[in-house]
Formats: C-alpha cells, sequence, structure tokens
C-alpha cells in the first residue's frame, strides 16, 4: 500500500547495473509513504485521506488492520514502524461505492451537503478574487440549473464551476451573453467543462431539440 511505503526495485538494479554502492542497503531504496510520516510525527498529526470509495476494493479493509494495530511491518527491511501517537484521520467519500461495515463501524460519520449559492459564492472568490459580480451571479444560476435538471448522470460539481469559470473569463464571456437564455439552445457555452459525460449532452441536446420543436 503507497499510504505506508514504496520499494523502488527498479531504481536499485539501475544502480546495481552501474556498481552503486547504495544498492547494499535496501533502505535506500524505501520510500516513506504519508501514513509513514504521520505514525513518526513527533507531534499528533492530521491525516487526510481523500476519495477513499476511489481506492481498490481492498484498500479500507488493508488501512483498518494499520489503524488498528498503530503499527505495520516493512517486509523488505525486516522492520517494524509503531506510531508514536494515534493521529487524528479523517477520511472523506463521494458515495461512490459501498464501504466494508467492519470499517465504517469505526468512524465517526459526518454528511457534509452540497454547497448552496452563498457558500459557493465564498468559495469562488477564493479563486478568483475581483471576479464580476453579475458574471458569477449568472454562472452560478446556470450552473445549478444544470445540476438541477432531471436524468443528468454526472452533476457538475465545485470543480467544473471553477474550471467552467476560468474558461468564462479567459474567453470574455460576460454576464450579458450567460443572461441570454434562449431555451432552444439549452447548452450553456463552453459546456465541456461542466457536463463530463457524454449521455448528459445529448440530455441537454433532448432538451434544445423538443423546445425548438414546441417553439414552432
Amino acid at each position: 500500500m503507497q499510504g505506508l511505503y514504496e520499494y523502488d526495485a527498479v531504481t536499485r538494479l539501475r544502480d546495481s547495473q552501474l556498481g552503486d554502492g547504495r544498492v547494499k542497503d535496501i533502505a535506500n531504496y524505501i520510500k516513506r509513504g504519508k501514513l509513514w510520516e504521520a505514525f513518526q510525527a513527533d507531534e499528533r498529526p492530521v491525516l487526510l485521506i481523500d476519495e477513499i470509495d476511489k481506492a481498490d476494493i481492498e484498500f479500507p479493509n488493508d488501512l483498518l488492520q494499520e489503524l488498528d494495530r498503530m503499527e505495520f511491518f516493512v517486509y523488505e527491511t525486516g522492520e517494524t514502524v509503531t506510531a508514536r501517537q494515534r493521529p487524528v484521520v479523517i477520511i472523506t467519500s463521494n458515495n461512490e461505492k459501498e464501504l466494508p461495515d467492519a470499517f465504517l463501524r469505526r468512524c465517526f460519520f459526518h454528511y457534509i451537503k452540497f454547497p448552496d449559492a452563498e457558500t459557493m459564492t465564498e468559495i469562488v472568490e477564493v479563486h478568483f478574487p475581483g471576479l464580476k459580480k453579475q458574471l458569477l451571479s449568472e454562472a452560478l444560476s446556470i450552473f445549478y440549473d444544470v445540476r438541477d435538471v432531471p436524468g443528468v448522470k454526472k452533476k457538475p460539481s465545485t470543480s467544473e464551476l471553477l474550471d467552467w469559470i476560468k474558461l468564462l473569463v479567459n474567453e470574455d464571456i460576460d454576464a450579458a451573453t450567460l443572461r441570454q437564455r434562449d431555451p432552444t439552445k439549452t447548452i450553456p457555452p463552453l459546456h465541456g467543462a461542466l457536463l463530463k459525460n457524454e449521455q448528459d449532452v445529448m440530455l441537454f441536446e433532448r432538451l434544445a431539440f423538443m423546445a425548438r420543436r414546441e417553439g414552432r
């Protein structure tokens, strides 16, 4: 598990071919992971494990063992790394797949709801200080409208919004352009930053087609 450590066998092989004396000590090719660093910290650390649901299916169970024992064994060097003190572990998940019950039982669960428009405004202003208020207002309105369309497979998230706003600024698209809501052109400008799924693009194209038919 990379969170514990990595053994760089390729570099060791190359060094052996070059006659490098470092190859005699395998510890020279052990790269410490974040969990190792947390275990060896002098002060109680905070360890963030982000989006655990995207890891290999066995990762939560493997992690559970290390966190329960607060130690792990390095097979290459034969040493046992023991935590000096138990770190504060924060684990995030997008709930894209189920996590093992044994793992969840050891967690204190906290649900973070998707940011509302007011909170999202503050987030955007951190990344784009001085952004014109009207442009931000129109962009957020379109963003939440897209998220609210029934049937959207992958709703755009905060990162997609930030990418989209960056493109709007770079392409010099103003608030007036965004404000022109033509129902026959349901897909917003530069929609590729918001819609990351072919099914969702086709959904908006169908909505635009239906709007054109009804407008005849």
